[in-house]
């Protein structure tokens, strides 16, 4: 039982140096914008994602192409040993979930106040890679 585990937690630790992942906390853009952008992204190659940010107008693209080069920093430093290109890194996984909200009041007319939602958001973006060994 004790050998089985051990080969297991090893198998483990194999999958988990394959994946890296960074995270932005509390981005001051709306989230549904900034899903916009992780959708041309979700499950592209690396390079190839890379591109489609460096040429995509959004603001939103900037941010989220600072996160996958952060990741792809994460990466490299787990395998020193290995190569960036030879590796077939891509994009596994990208989420982006509400953050807290900043509310604001607007005068609106006849003495009233209507509220301003100015919303953030935390993206997750993990890196996989198909041939590790090759």
């Amino acid at each position: 039982m004790g050998n089985r585990k051990r080969q297991s937690s090893e198998a483990a630790k194999e999958a988990k140096k394959s994946l890296a992942f960074a995270k932005l906390n509390n981005c001051p853009t709306s989230p549904r914008k900034m899903r916009l952008v992780a959708d041309l992204v979700r499950g592209e190659d690396v390079n190839k994602a890379l591109a489609i940010l460096k040429f995509n107008p959004k603001e939103a693209s900037r941010r989220v192409e600072k996160l996958l080069l952060s990741a792809l920093a994460n990466w490299q430093a787990k395998n020193e040993d290995a190569d960036i290109e030879k590796a077939g890194l891509f994009v596994k996984e990208i989420r982006v979930d509400g953050g807290s909200m900043l509310k604001r009041l607007r005068p609106a007319p006849q003495g009233r106040a209507h509220r301003i939602r100015k919303r953030s958001n935390h993206v997750t973006l993990v890196l996989g890679a198909n041939n590790l060994d090759s």
